[in-house]
C-alpha cells in the first residue's frame, strides 16, 4: 500500500508504476466527452468533495460513501446506487476500451468529481499509471487540496482545468464553505512552475458573474500569467433535481439565468485583462 506523503507518492509511483491494486470510489465514467480537455475523452468522476458549493451540479459527487438516489427517466424510475469502489486498474482498463478514439482526436482520461485530489492515493496513483501507459490525462480541481499533493498532481498531469470562482474570501466561503487562500496559493505556485493550464469560471448570477468579482478575477489572472485561456461555464439547472432525489436539501437557489448579453459582458470583462476567453470548454 503507498504511504501518506504526498512527494513520496510522486516519486514512488513514477519510478515504480505498480499502483493497480490501489483503490478509490468513483460515481461516474462519462465516455466521449468532448468539453472536459482535448479531444474525445473519457472522464472519471471522483467521490467526494471539501467544497460546498451553492450551484453544484453534481451534489452526488459530495460526500465519499455510496449512496442511494432516486431513479429519473434514464433508470425508468427504478434507484440507483450511486458510487463504487474500484481499482487503478480498473479505471485505467475502462478508459482504454476508447483507445482509437483518443488516438483519432487527441484526447485522453479527464479526471474530475467532487474534488479528485480528495482521495489523494487513489489520484496520484490513477496520474502516474496514465502516464506509464502513455495516456493523455487532464485533472479538473477547485486547487483545494495541501500545496504538496496538488502540485505532485499537476506535475502528473498534461494539463489542468483549475476552476476558479470568486477572489474575495468572504463572499467565498459564504458561497462554498471554505477560504480560498490555499486555492489561490496553489494557483500562483502552478503559474510559477509552468504546469499546463486552462481556467474555468462557473459564471454563476448575482454570485460569480457580477462585474466586481469578474474584474478581480481578471486582475489576478493576470498577474499570474498573460494570456491564460479562460473557459466561462454558464449556470445550468441540471441538478437541483438531484438534491430532490439524493433526498437532500438544495444548499440555495440561484436567481435565473444568464442571458447572452450577461455572458458577453463577461467574456469582454475579462478579455479586458489581455485574457484570451472562451465560453464553455
Amino acid at each position: 500500500m503507498v504511504g501518506n506523503s504526498a512527494t513520496g507518492m510522486m516519486t514512488g509511483y513514477l519510478s515504480r508504476p505498480a499502483t493497480s491494486g490501489v483503490e478509490g470510489v468513483v460515481f461516474r465514467f462519462k465516455r466521449y466527452a468532448i468539453h472536459d480537455g482535448p479531444g474525445i475523452r473519457t472522464t472519471v468522476f471522483l467521490k467526494g468533495c471539501p467544497l460546498e458549493c451553492t450551484w453544484c451540479h453534481n451534489p452526488e459527487g459530495q460526500d465519499f460513501r455510496p449512496r442511494q438516489m432516486a431513479g429519473g427517466p434514464a433508470t425508468g424510475g427504478r434507484p440507483l446506487t450511486v458510487g463504487r469502489q474500484v481499482t487503478v486498474a480498473r479505471v485505467v482498463a475502462e478508459a482504454e476500451k476508447d483507445l482509437v478514439f483518443y488516438d483519432d482526436s487527441g484526447g485522453g482520461v479527464t479526471f474530475s468529481g467532487g474534488e479528485p485530489l480528495a482521495q489523494p492515493d487513489f489520484i496520484l496513483a490513477l496520474l502516474a499509471t496514465c502516464r506509464h501507459r502513455r495516456l493523455h490525462t487532464v485533472l479538473d480541481t477547485s486547487g483545494f487540496a495541501p500545496p504538496e499533493l496538488f502540485l505532485d498532481a499537476a506535475r502528473l498531469s498534461d494539463l489542468v482545468l483549475f476552476d476558479l470562482k470568486i477572489i474575495d474570501p468572504d463572499l467565498h466561503r459564504k458561497y462554498t464553505g471554505v477560504n480560498n487562500r490555499q486555492i489561490l496559493s496553489n494557483f500562483r505556485a502552478a503559474c510559477r512552475a509552468g504546469i499546463p493550464m486552462r481556467v474555468r469560471v462557473p459564471l454563476i448570477p448575482e454570485i460569480t458573474a457580477t462585474e466586481a468579482n469578474l474584474h478581480r478575477l481578471g486582475a489576478f489572472l493576470s498577474t499570474c500569467r498573460a494570456g491564460c485561456p479562460v473557459d466561462l461555464l454558464p449556470y445550468h439547472r441540471i441538478g437541483e433535481d438531484k438534491y430532490r432525489r439524493l433526498g437532500i436539501g438544495h444548499p440555495g437557489r440561484i436567481p435565473g439565468n444568464l442571458d447572452k448579453a450577461r455572458i458577453r459582458q463577461a467574456r469582454e470583462i475579462l478579455a479586458g485583462y489581455d485574457l484570451k476567453v472562451s465560453v464553455g470548454g
